[in-house]
């Protein structure tokens, strides 16, 4: 164990601890730089190896310290794994359960401190923690760095899990706003993985009810695009303690945000580059995340898709391993780069994404419609072409084509094969004119705008959160 950092004893310490898996931690390191702009005192719990992406959060708050702990061993972990994004999202339950044995060292870090801290947040996928903050004595606040969509149906599922399994083609909820219906495979993934008889699976269901009985909940969304599901769940948690602070990013964006965009890599600076020329509104982006790697057949159509459009577009193609790769995986198929080069521009790797979509020039994202990628799409107030693939992408597509108008699903599925010719028909008619989508997005986008503003919904329930946790 290490512990590092300034103590303070003049405000309010908070233990903070996020999820090692990308899409979950950076959501949550945007929260507590907000709250360190906000003069409380904080420690953030993390292992060794996902210590480097506090980094931007560190050099901007020297004053934050950390409480660094071995990650626990486990069966199904190699060992020197400690994030997600090593695994793939079928590793989720493996170390959901291996990090439960922080437990002991955290109780004994807490009752050895000088200044212990009054409230403890951490991601939904930590929702045993909540018995670790009884143990403790001071309130638990569930972070969710997803929408309350997902969170409401997620909640029914965990409440409901034999009727949900039992369904064999669809799944009603009928308690949730507008009594939404799921295709069965397009309930959350890890809802459908549970297995009562498995002890690691019954710690996640234990876990996840957990998370509406802690003492509150932060939300990385905005009013305007979930009111209904945040106050869905203040009913079901029977109190108001659900603060929508998001998009998170877009707080204090640019004098007290935190500068992820590391454009010391070509790929970066050269793309932001190539955009400066093009016209307004007229490039499309395409990216699905940083675990999702698409097999040859989905390389192959989604090439032919774009060629066939016409549009111009990047396309960050993320690359596997040399076994991979001779799998076929992450591989652009022979002389694409030749046949659309001015007109496209491939990013192998890394991608400073929210530049991209917050570029002029780019108009269009075919996303899996991870949540992260959701809001920095409405940010830039670009259209969302949806390619659900897991997790809980399906339940966002369907709030963003069916509740929002914002989007237009164009394939799902993880081994989904979209045809090319009318993948590229679809990418050509919603990148030219403006759609009802289009004016849509870009109205969304004032409200995100809107919503983080003073007097905005976001900042508001920002300074209530705030308030409440310096008067613990």
């Amino acid at each position: 164990m290490s512990i590092s950092g300034v103590n303070s004893h003049d405000h309010p310490h908070i233990l903070v601890y996020p999820y090692p898996a990308q899409g979950h931690m950076l959501a949550l390191l945007d929260l507590t730089n907000q709250l360190a702009l906000r003069g409380l005192t904080i420690t953030i719990v993390v292992t060794p190896k996902n210590l480097p992406i506090l980094t931007p959060l560190l050099s901007t708050h020297p004053s934050i310290q950390t409480l660094v702990l071995p990650f626990p061993a486990h069966p199904k972990i190699p060992p020197g794994v400690e994030n997600v994004r090593d695994l793939g999202n079928h590793g989720n339950v493996s170390v959901i359960n291996a990090l439960a044995n922080l437990h002991d060292p955290i109780f004994q870090w807490f009752n050895s401190h000088a200044n212990p801290p009054v409230a403890l947040i951490s991601d939904f996928f930590l929702g045993y923690t909540l018995r670790l903050a009884d143990t403790l004595k001071i309130p638990r606040i569930t972070f969710f760095g997803v929408g309350a969509f997902l969170v409401s149906i997620q909640e029914y599922c965990w409440r409901n899990l034999d009727l949900v399994h039992s369904s064999s083609t669809a799944v009603d909820f009928p308690y949730v706003p507008r009594s939404p219906s799921l295709k069965k495979e397009h309930v959350p993934s890890i809802v459908l993985a549970h297995r009562g008889t498995d002890p690691e699976s019954e710690l996640l269901r234990i876990s996840m009810l957990a998370n509406t009985q802690s003492w509150g909940c932060v939300f990385n969304t905005f009013q305007d695009l979930d009111g209904d599901y945040l106050d869905h769940l203040k009913g079901r948690m029977g109190h108001n303690r659900v603060y929508a602070v998001g998009p998170l990013s877009l707080i204090h964006a640019g004098a007290g945000s935190l500068d992820r965009a590391n454009l010391n890599t070509d790929s970066g600076a050269d793309v932001m580059a190539w955009l400066d020329g093009c016209p307004d509104g007229s490039v499309l982006y395409v990216c699905f995340g940083s675990q999702k790697l698409l097999n040859s057949q989905q390389m192959e159509a989604l090439a032919n898709g774009l060629d066939w459009s016409g549009v111009r577009f990047v396309w960050a193609v993320k690359t596997g391993s040399a076994q991979e790769a001779k799998d076929g995986y992450g591989v652009v198929p022979e002389g694409f780069e030749e046949r659309v080069a001015g007109r496209g521009w491939l990013v192998k790797g890394w991608a400073p994404q929210v530049l991209i979509l917050g570029h002029r020039a780019v108009g269009g994202f075919v996303s899996h419609c991870g949540w992260n990628s959701v809001l920095e799409a409405m940010v830039g107030g670009v259209l969302i072409l949806g390619w659900p693939m897991e997790a809980d992408q399906y339940v966002n597509a369907k709030m963003l084509v069916e509740d929002m108008g914002v989007a237009i699903q164009v394939c799902e599925g993880a081994g989904g094969v979209p045809d090319p010719a009318q993948l590229g028909t679809v990418i050509a008619e919603s990148m030219s004119g403006d759609s009802a989508e289009k004016v849509r997005a870009k109205e969304l986008r004032d409200k995100a705008f809107g919503a983080v503003r003073d007097g905005g919904s976001s900042l508001k329930d920002l300074d209530e959160l705030v308030k409440q946790l310096s008067q613990f």
